[in-house]
């Protein structure tokens, strides 16, 4: 066989290039990671000075809270550097630097699974502080959003599971 044209290998470079069209993308989640580094802080700082007057389920509110953007913090940096390493470029760290376990191994189908299991916990912790809040307030207890927030949920859980069940049905297959 022949060698390829010119311009179709130059077509294949510039299209393999193309990816750091997503570099500006991780930049701007990097800035989404301040904003919630500042969101935490800020809740941080406003409620510790209250923690001596505080009731327990105002105090377990306030941790759901942090827990909450901790996760969301934690689900960006899983993307973060999942996504850079598998469509990017593979990041050149010292092994002995304190590099995660995950870095360099989670391909596509685990960051999918580690994205929909971030997104169940998020929407575990806010329905959980949504029920905890019933009776807490004045305001009367609001049905209708409290339903779908439930059914939202639900529909988080039903989508992991299918897509581990898709995500292990492509597995079999690809063992015959």
């Amino acid at each position: 066989m022949g060698q390829k044209p010119q311009i179709e290998t130059r077509f294949e470079r510039g299209l393999f290039a193309s990816r750091w069209l997503m570099a500006p993308m991780y930049l701007g989640l990097i800035v989404s990671l301040a904003m919630l580094v500042i969101v935490f802080a800020r809740e941080l700082i406003y409620y510790a000075p209250q923690a001596f007057t505080m009731t327990s389920e105002e105090v377990i509110l306030v941790v759901l809270t942090l827990i909450d953007l901790s996760l969301a913090g934690n689900l960006l940096l899983i993307v973060l550097f999942s996504g850079y390493e598998n469509f990017v470029s593979k990041l050149d760290i010292d092994e002995t630097t304190d590099r995660p376990p995950w870095m360099g191994t989670v391909d596509f189908s685990g960051l999918k699974m580690k994205l929909i299991a971030s997104i169940v916990a998020i929407s575990g912790i806010h329905l959980l502080k949504r029920f905890m809040e019933i009776g807490e307030t004045s305001a009367p207890l609001d049905e209708p959003q409290l339903m779908w927030l439930v059914i939202i949920h639900l529909t988080f859980v039903v989508s992991g599971v299918l897509l581990a069940l898709m995500d292990w049905l492509t597995a079999q297959t690809n063992r015959h």
